[in-house]
């Protein structure tokens, strides 16, 4: 049985939970939008994933960044300004009574449409914005289990096609990479750009480890990571070689170790590659090594 990056412990107190839906408080059951909705419609909007520790956004002025910059991609209109954003988001934590070891979706979409069409000019109110705070902790397994990646046919897309650098509810492409790899009975899908390099998995980043020097992609056709950042940012504080740049899926089979990043998990190591073990098939010491040095960055963010 596969399992993957994003596998949690479930929480009881999330059935009781009440989720931001445009300023106002409702209970979990009864939280809804309308099936004219932006995002319900067309997947027209953007969204992020947030880690709160300590009763801390972790990395927020990052995340908030991306945000303003997918929401200025699409011309879509916040509403309200980032502050006003991030008080809203401490004010469904407290409503919540929550603090710490809590996942949330912020996701913002274009609003109401009059009539079922693309032509963002049928829009008839504001931005949709949801705010879901669950009790969601990372299986601690999944920080030593090495996971099993698939290298799926589904492509990045080129900026040109649909821009793999907005964080958009539009996720198909991503879907369908994450069933492909599911249905060959691995845990992720393993991406690549269009011109044939390794780019990313269909739901967290991806790097290498070869002769002590960290690989990731270029960044040409992946998300702008936040964790992916923090890890490079992590490897030249410490004195690791790391590069962003193109390699092949060939230099992937060959890599000492393997690892992903993402929000929710951190950092989880990678054991096989279409059936081809890495290293020894379990977490490689470096790997252990930016791990610790993930969580002292977000504890000291906090």
């Amino acid at each position: 049985m596969s399992f993957g990056t994003h596998a949690y412990l479930p929480d009881p107190r999330n059935s009781e939970i009440e989720i931001n839906i445009n300023g106002s408080l409702v209970p979990r059951a009864k939280a809804v939008i309308s099936v004219f909705d932006s995002g319900f419609m067309m997947g027209d909007g953007v969204w992020e994933g947030l880690r709160v520790h300590n009763g801390s956004i972790a990395f927020w002025p990052e995340h908030a960044a991306r945000l303003r910059e997918g929401l200025m991609a699409l011309d879509i209109d916040l509403g309200i300004s980032m502050p006003d954003l991030k008080t809203r988001i401490h004010e469904t934590l407290g409503a919540n009574d929550m603090d710490d070891g809590v996942h949330i979706r912020l996701m913002v979409t274009r609003g109401l449409r009059s009539t079922p069409y693309q032509d963002p000019r049928v829009v008839v109110g504001a931005a949709t914005i949801v705010i879901i705070p669950e009790y969601k902790t990372a299986d601690p397994k999944t920080a030593e289990r090495a996971i099993n990646l698939y290298t799926v046919h589904v492509r990045r897309g080129r900026p040109d096609v649909q821009d793999a650098g907005l964080n958009s509810h539009s996720k198909i492409n991503c879907i369908t990479a994450c069933i492909q790899s599911i249905k060959a009975g691995a845990d992720e899908g393993l991406m690549l750009d269009p011109q044939g390099f390794v780019s990313t998995c269909n739901s967290t980043h991806f790097f290498i480890v070869r002769n002590g020097e960290v690989w990731t992609s270029s960044g040409d056709y992946c998300l702008g990571g936040i964790t992916r950042s923090k890890v490079i940012e992590l490897c030249k504080a410490g004195g690791i070689p790391v590069y962003e740049k193109n390699f092949r899926l060939m230099q992937c089979y060959s890599a000492d170790e393997a690892f992903t990043t993402g929000t929710f998990a951190g950092l989880a190591p990678v054991g096989t590659i279409d059936g081809r073990i890495i290293g020894d098939g379990k977490r490689g010491k470096l790997t252990k090594r930016l791990q610790q040095m993930y969580l002292e960055l977000i504890h000291k963010s906090a």
